[in-house]
């Protein structure tokens, strides 16, 4: 049979490895503490930008549905509110169909969670971990952030928070060739940033202040314009996205509410409508900290290390592989 060698070298197996610990260091060191939660579980989120991979199972005797996790965000919520504190985990996380130059179904992801952290610490600590982790490729100077707002501004000349939808779609038309009669703002929004605007950002930069319609589980507040914005960042490093975090929303009503606007919408859209996930809302109704938490992809990191222009030469088995 052939097809059987790995597909990252030797030297990016032991990158990986020198990164990993790295990464522990680097939170052992601040008192972080290291945890792990399961990558099957029953609930899932209900993201509609998000599929998860389904699995079957069989317990006492009987077969029942779960799902590869996504990220171990719910999990590690459950674990704040419980009073574990600040903690961090390297883990696997699973989706659906994503498979390309920056994607594989199966990929490693560092998050983590700071109670009592601003969303500007948390990406204060995001930029030491970097620097930390890589210091040959940081220059000295601080990562610049922009605002959402600033960032469409810079690059479209628009201001993404009050541009009629139509006068959006017509902007993606033209900069894009995609046919965007079934497309929302959102989904305007993200090709325009992900296809048009990334590529042009400068090596190292934070975007923050997103679109309320993009707040996911962070928190809603009003900009310096008065402009309800979620309050949340991503990092883009070499043109794509490395880290996404949340000033992390603590009220479980509001939350209850998203998800059901999500399966509602996952509804309309003919996609899979997965059950809420109970523990996590009844956690956060037991108390949530006040906290800001990110995920950051390891493979992605591990491509600005190596230079690597695709996933699939870090990985040692990308899903191309099999």
């Amino acid at each position: 049979m052939t097809g059987w060698r790995p597909a990252a070298t030797p030297e990016l197996l032991r990158l990986r490895a020198e990164t990993l610990a790295a990464i522990r260091r680097f939170f052992t060191g601040r008192g972080v503490l290291e945890v792990e939660t399961p990558l099957l579980a029953p609930a899932t989120v209900t993201d509609i930008h998000i599929d998860s991979i389904p699995a079957q199972v069989e317990l006492a005797g009987r077969a029942q549905s779960r799902y590869l996790q996504t990220s171990p965000e719910y999990a590690m919520k459950r674990l704040l509110a419980a009073g574990a504190g600040a903690c961090y985990q390297i883990c696997k996380s699973f989706r659906q169909g994503d498979a390309g130059k920056l994607h594989n179904p199966e990929f490693t992801l560092l998050e983590w969670y700071r109670p009592g952290f601003s969303l500007e610490q948390l990406m204060d600590e995001v930029e030491s971990l970097l620097r930390g982790v890589m210091p040959d490729l940081m220059a000295s100077q601080r990562i610049p952030r922009l605002s959402y707002r600033e960032v469409f501004q810079r690059h479209l000349e628009i201001d993404p928070h009050r541009i009629e939808p139509e006068a959006l779609r017509r902007l993606t038309r033209e900069r894009l060739p995609v046919d965007t009669a079934e497309l929302d703002a959102t989904d305007c929004l993200q090709l325009l940033l992900g296809q048009v605007i990334e590529p042009e950002l400068p090596k190292y930069c934070f975007a923050y202040e997103y679109p309320a319609a993009q707040s996911v589980l962070a928190k809603i507040t009003p900009d310096r314009e008065g402009e309800p914005v979620a309050r949340r960042f991503e990092l883009f490093c070499n043109g794509m996205e490395l880290a996404n975090g949340y000033d992390e929303e603590t009220d479980g009503k509001i939350l209850r509410e998203r998800f059901e606007r999500d399966r509602e919408r996952r509804a309309e859209l003919g996609r899979p409508v997965p059950a809420i996930d109970e523990k996590l809302l009844a956690a956060l109704d037991h108390g949530l900290p006040p906290c800001s938490g990110v995920a950051l992809g390891v493979d992605r990191l591990l491509m600005l290390r190596s230079g690597a222009k695709s996933i699939n030469e870090v990985l040692a088995f990308p899903v191309d592989c099999d």
